[in-house]
């Protein structure tokens, strides 16, 4: 049986995406993703985060911790709190990333679906 090959993917088009690991690490979390989510309607400080979640205060701050060592949220001091901001350039990077295995895996299975239809076509023929 043949391989299905991708024309839209070969080695030389392979990017190098200069995100370090740890945001990829960060999203990896449903938790850390849920505080992103969150994050997307504005700035929030600790205490208000983690009221959303079952986890202890300590462990949000560690999440924020992996966050902002990623580069996806940074903190401001307003008083006394730390208020914790988005940071949505890395995201664009990942999602940049993944829209290309999208296309790879579109063009996949178009190419699959012809075939079928065309073995389909000369099984059906007399």
């Amino acid at each position: 049986m043949e391989l299905l090959r991708n024309p839209m993917v070969t080695h030389s088009r392979i990017k190098q995406h200069a995100l370090p690991p740890d945001a990829y690490r960060a999203i990896a979390d449903p938790t850390r993703r849920a505080i992103l989510d969150r994050l997307r309607s504005g700035p929030a400080p600790v205490n208000a985060l983690a009221v959303d979640f079952s986890q202890s205060r300590p462990a949000i701050s560690k999440h924020l911790r992996v966050l902002r060592t990623a580069h996806l949220v940074r903190e401001r001091r307003c008083g006394r709190e730390r208020r914790y901001y988005l940071e949505p350039e890395p995201l664009r990077d990942i999602a940049a990333w993944i829209e290309e295995y999208r296309v790879f895996w579109q063009t996949n299975l178009t190419s699959l679906k012809q075939r079928l239809e065309n073995e389909s076509n000369n099984v059906n023929r007399p």
